[in-house]
């Protein structure tokens, strides 16, 4: 019998955002023998308050005892649970780029339960090649049904990109088109764009904070020594 899945309550976003750094934070703890780590340590390697870690991972549940901070593992896999790391899900790419073609073949794309099912272009160059293990299909034939849609084409071709993948029936979009697109009410999109995040990274040098609240040198670990130094 399948262990039932624990309730978490109703995330921020801004929660949201952290549990993949504590999570990276846990996977790096484990790899090196350690088994508990508590707030404190987390906030330091995090670059937000030790009360901000406690705050956020209240939401999971019951994972940690005041005093003894928390087992990593049971860390690592109460935050799986809560980010859906723990169900199965299939992804189609479109665009096989230099982007698209880097993505599919990165160790770190897909997240634990994904599997990559698909991949469609429309050059006809690239289009009956094989990438990652998958002959690239054109965008003209019909899509596979998926859980996940990837847009990595030019932002002019986005929004018919993404008509195709909700007509599809997948309305799980993540965006690497710096172009907004329009999708039905249901459809969640995630826009990805490195020019943004670079703005957004210089902001906070220019006025000495960081993204999760700490100042910047501190939120890259690089102000206090961590036992994931070089890792």
């Amino acid at each position: 019998m399948a262990t039932p899945r624990l309730r978490t309550r109703k995330l921020s976003e801004p929660t949201i955002s952290r549990l993949p750094v504590y999570q990276r934070i846990a996977e790096g703890w484990m790899r090196r023998g350690m088994v508990r780590i508590d707030s404190r340590q987390i906030g330091e390697l995090a670059g937000v308050t030790a009360t901000t870690v406690r705050r956020d991972l209240a939401g999971l549940g019951s994972i940690g005892t005041r005093g003894s901070g928390y087992d990593v593992k049971v860390l690592n896999d109460r935050i799986a649970e809560a980010l859906g790391h723990d169900r199965d899900y299939d992804v189609v790419v479109v665009g096989i780029g230099n982007l698209g073609r880097a993505l599919v073949n990165s160790s770190n794309f897909l997240i634990r339960g994904a599997r990559l099912v698909a991949l469609y272009d429309a050059d006809p160059t690239i289009v009956g090649t094989i990438v990652a293990g998958h002959v690239v299909a054109s965008i003209n034939e019909p899509m596979v049904a998926a859980t996940v849609g990837v847009i990595c084409v030019p932002p002019e071709a986005a929004q018919q990109v993404a008509d195709r993948l909700v007509a599809a029936d997948i309305h799980a979009l993540l965006n690497f088109a710096p172009q907004v697109v329009n999708v039905p009410l249901g459809t969640a999109v995630h826009y990805v764009d490195f020019s943004i995040e670079l703005q957004i990274l210089m902001y906070h040098l220019n006025n000495g904070t960081g993204p999760l609240g700490g100042g910047l040198l501190h939120s890259l670990g690089i102000a206090t020594p961590s036992p994931l130094r070089g890792s």
